[in-house]
């Protein structure tokens, strides 16, 4: 599966992005998603993640109530809603698909990773 982020770009804190994440050649609808995000100097971070229903939804601490994961299997697509953005969530974004058959959070059970999208949050 290739994965293509898109949606990034530079807001002011308090501001909103909504992400997007296809496919290339392959449907979405199979597989629970996840959201990770690597800033310059860290490593990479879970983010959110959704079961391939969109029925269930985790989150990360440090954005719970501010973001909002969703997908739409209709569209092939996979969105995070960026809500009240802080400077500290400046990162590059990555969708990617979860290759084990159970709930994870850990960057290890994901794969397939796209090129990423820039969101910058200016103070």
């Amino acid at each position: 599966v290739q994965l293509v982020e898109s949606g990034g770009g530079l807001v002011q804190a308090g501001g909103s992005l909504r992400l997007s994440c296809t496919a290339s050649g392959r449907t979405l609808r199979s597989y629970a998603m996840g959201w990770f995000r690597q800033a310059p100097g860290k490593e990479r971070e879970f983010v959110a993640r959704i079961t391939w229903s969109g029925t269930i939804t985790t989150y990360a601490d440090s954005v719970k109530g501010r973001f909002t994961i969703s997908r739409d299997n209709a569209k092939n697509m996979v969105y995070l809603q960026m809500n009240s953005l802080r400077p500290e969530d400046t990162a590059v974004y990555y969708c990617a698909v979860r290759k084990v058959p159970y709930a994870t959070m850990s960057i290890e059970d994901f794969g397939s990773w796209g090129q990423g999208t820039q969101v910058t949050v200016s103070s």
